[in-house]
């Protein structure tokens, strides 16, 4: 399960560099800072079910954010110039 949280890092890593690639800082540093996390959790040797609750924690605040991003932040568009 370490190596799934490794895997995670490399590819929050890989949308890091594209975000920063194409200008888009905060997205990038968001990225970035869940490579870091992925990273750090990946190297911690915890047991099994520690990394699927910490795995489940994650998917919890993620779920909590994008709700509340997509509800009260986000303009909608529609296809409009």
């Amino acid at each position: 399960m370490d190596r799934t949280f490794r895997m995670l890092a490399f590819w929050t890593g890989i949308f890091a560099v594209m975000f920063y690639t194409g200008d888009m800082m905060e997205a990038a540093f968001l990225s970035l800072a869940q490579t870091a996390f992925f990273l750090t959790i990946g190297f911690l040797k915890l047991s099994e079910r520690m990394y699927v609750y910490i795995f489940f924690s994650y998917l919890t605040v993620f779920m909590i954010g994008f709700t509340y991003y997509s509800s009260f932040i986000l303009v909608p568009s529609f296809g409009g110039h």
